[in-house]
Formats: C-alpha cells, structure tokens, sequence
C-alpha cells in the first residue's frame, strides 16, 4: 500500500512535466513551400484559396489537419494524405490528394403512383478543375419536356466574388385545388436568371440577383370533373429578386457527414399584367452527427411563409421528391410549411469504391391553406407524418453517386404510402 501510494505521487508530480514534453515533441514548423500531389483535374492554384498553412510561416500540426479537412469538403475531392518532406535548408509540406470524378452523366428517376418521371443530362462540380459547376439536362415528367443549362462559378479567380446564370424550361401536370374538387393544369415556366456571389471566407456567402421568367397554366385534358372551376389558361410575365445568406460548417470524410449548414432567402416577384407583389421567405437548416464509426443521424428543418393570397396556386407543395416520402405527387399546396426531416443512416458496407447504408427516417410536416391563418400549423388535421426505411448504394469514385430507394406510410393512414426513388440522398 506503501509503495502504491509513492507511485501514485510521483505519477501526479511527474504528469505536468510528461504533459509539457507531449506539447514540446509536436513543436511548430516552419514551412518553406506546399505542394500537391495527386492531382489529375483540380489546379493547384483552386486549392490554395482553401488553406491557411503559408511558406515562411510556423504551423502546427492540428493547423495541418484543419486545411486537410478543408481541402476534404470540395467537391472532387475524396480523401487526403500529408506528410513533410525535409531537406537542406527547406522544409516542404507535401499534400497527397486523392480525386474522385465530377463529371458525370445525369440519370435520374424516380417514381411514385401515375407518374414516372426521368431526367438525363451531364454535370460537372469542378468544372476546369476551378471548383466551378456546369450541369445540362433533360427531363420528362407527366409525360412532358422540361430541361436547364445552369453555370455557377463561386470564386472568380482569386478574389471573394462569383457569379451564376440559367436558362430553363420547366413544364408539368399540376393539380390545384378548388371548392369544386380538383383540376389538373398543364404548368409550363420559362425563365432566365443571374446572381451575384459574394463570400465572407470559405463557409459563409451572400447571394442576390433576378430571373425573368412566364409562368402559363392550361386545363388538362385529364380531369377528375366534368364541369371543371377555374380559367381554361393563364399566361403571367413576372420578374423575381432574391438575396439569400448561407451558413456551411459541413465536414465531409467520405460518405459521411458532420456539422451544420444553413441558409435563409427572400423572394419578390412582381407580376408585370396585374403589377402585384408576391413575397416569400424561406430557411433551411442542416445538421448531421457521427454516432460511432458507420452511423450518421441526418436532420433537416424547412420553414417558410409567403404572402397569404387565396389562390390555387400557392407556392409550397407536398410532395414525395420535396419533402415526405411515400405522400404522393403535388397532393396539397399551402402559403406557409413547417416540415422536419430525420433520418439516421447505417453504414452496412464499405471499400475503396463502393459504400452501402440503411436508412430508417421519419417525414413530418403541416401547412397554412391559402388564404388561411397561421394557427393552420398547429392544426392537428393539417400534419402529415410518414415513417419508413430504405437503403443506399454509393459508389465513392464519383462525387454525389447516390442511388436511393426509400418507402414511406402514413401513421395515421397505413393505406397511404409510397415508394420513392432517386439519385442522391434526399436531403
């Protein structure tokens, strides 16, 4: 006992001092230049922006593996090694990058009951190796053409500006919601668009520009009704503002995601034949949590208000691809959402090229009917919550190639569900 307790002592007397000599082993170095290895796309100069390691400067090691995690957040690239090469009179921080492919065609599906929708085209999240995104695509939904040719550069060469543009055509069958009952419309949206970047560092950024777009709806020749309500067609020009802010302090490793990132934007919309205003406010907010070495629990919040018009065409919809798997396509629409996604995603396999996960998630979300009052959110009648599972596959040489397959039911109505398929992860 004797013996112990001495032991003990010198061990608390000696702790202070083994801590020092831990703190002293990993002293600071002084890089005189950074290379990157690996590299088979991405210029040199792209990467650069993104870490505060400089020649000339004393560094640490956890300063280190700040850059690497930051480097390992852009699109393009999979992982990251470093190692320090010395030599005489230089000390060189070498970083070993392992790229995964950005350009990759566009084959996406998915389908729901009477309608099956595909999208094919091609993307590129590092377009020129510039971190720049470039993506084309066709798409037939209800069995019509829509299609977008979108070019976003989000640093213009060195400095915190950027830039994006669009031209698109979007065209579907939409369901609107009269006393009557419902009349589904032939929806069809040109619009051209721009915005301007603006960043604040690497993980915040503001965004404002406008669109021009016409929005035209025509009666269906498919109708539920026979004397339908409504007008037989509507053509509106209309401009649109946006400034949005955003938040992103996601880190990536792999598949698997950790942190919080999110945005709120505000939207007017001028209609040019009638000269009204139409105002929209929306946040979304991310957060995903590392649980052990293969979980992921995943959360999203959607909140959003707009003016309160008493009309068909409200501006939030429900729906299977947006927002609760397995409710349907476009079943409801409202001029204020609260939705809440959560899912917690397991890891069952994993290589160097391929990673599969369950998923098992939980949709609940509640809308003010147009014209309505807020008290609408909490009315117990106006929730929808669905429940559910389903499983990725993931094939990690290529950025984002997710294929998802998720089945949702309704809690309160099991005769009301879906089966939900997509590229991606849902949120």
């Amino acid at each position: 006992m004797y013996f112990k307790t001495i032991k003990i002592f010198f061990f608390i007397c000696l702790l202070p001092s083994c801590l020092l000599f831990a703190q002293t082993s990993s002293e600071d170095l002084t890089i005189t230049d950074i290379k990157f290895e690996g590299l088979k796309k991405t210029q040199a100069s792209f990467l650069e922006q993104f870490i505060e390691t400089t020649p000339g400067v004393e560094c640490s090691e956890d300063q280190i593996q700040k850059d690497i995690q930051k480097l390992k957040n852009i699109a393009g690239i999979g992982n990251v090694k470093h190692r320090i090469q010395k030599g005489e009179n230089q000390t060189i921080l070498i970083f070993e990058i392992q790229e995964v492919k950005t350009l990759l065609p566009i084959v996406n599906f998915g389908g729901i009951k009477d309608n099956f929708w595909f999208q094919l085209g091609f993307l590129d999240f590092n377009w020129q190796g510039k971190g720049q995104f470039l993506s084309a695509h066709y798409q037939n939904n209800d069995q019509r053409h829509s299609g977008q040719i979108y070019f976003r550069v989000p640093f213009l060469k060195k400095s915190q500006w950027g830039y994006s543009v669009s031209i698109s055509k979007w065209a579907s069958r939409e369901p609107l919601y009269f006393e009557e009952g419902v009349v589904n419309y032939d929806y069809d949206n040109n619009s051209i668009g721009a915005t301007a970047i603006r960043r604040f560092g690497l993980q915040r950024s503001l965004e404002f520009g406008g669109t021009y777009f016409i929005e035209k709806y025509s009666k269906s020749t498919q109708q539920f009704l026979d004397n339908t309500p409504g007008p037989e067609s509507l053509r509106q020009p209309k401009f649109l503002t946006k400034i949005e802010y955003n938040e992103n302090f996601l880190d990536y490793h792999l598949f698997y995601l950790k942190g919080l990132e999110w945005r709120i934007s505000l939207q007017d919309v001028y209609n040019t034949l009638d000269k009204s205003w139409f105002h929209s406010l929306q946040f979304q907010g991310r957060h995903f949590t590392r649980i052990g070495n293969r979980g992921n629990l995943a959360t999203r919040l959607k909140l959003a208000i707009s003016t309160n018009n008493e009309t068909p065409f409200a501006p939030f919809v429900v729906d299977s691809h947006v927002n609760l798997r397995g409710v349907g396509n476009r079943i409801d629409r409202g001029t204020a959402q609260a939705v809440l996604n959560i899912e917690y995603r397991h890891g069952v396999y994993e290589s160097s090229n391929w990673g599969a996960q369950l998923v098992a998630f939980s949709d609940i979300g509640t809308w003010r009917n147009p014209g309505g009052q807020l008290d609408d959110l909490i009315d117990p009648d106006q929730f929808r919550h669905f429940v559910g599972g389903g499983f990725r596959i993931i094939y990690q040489k290529i950025y984002g190639a997710v294929l998802r397959v998720d089945y949702g039911i309704d809690i309160y109505n099991p005769r009301q569900r879906g089966l939900v398929l997509g590229l991606g992860q849902y949120f």
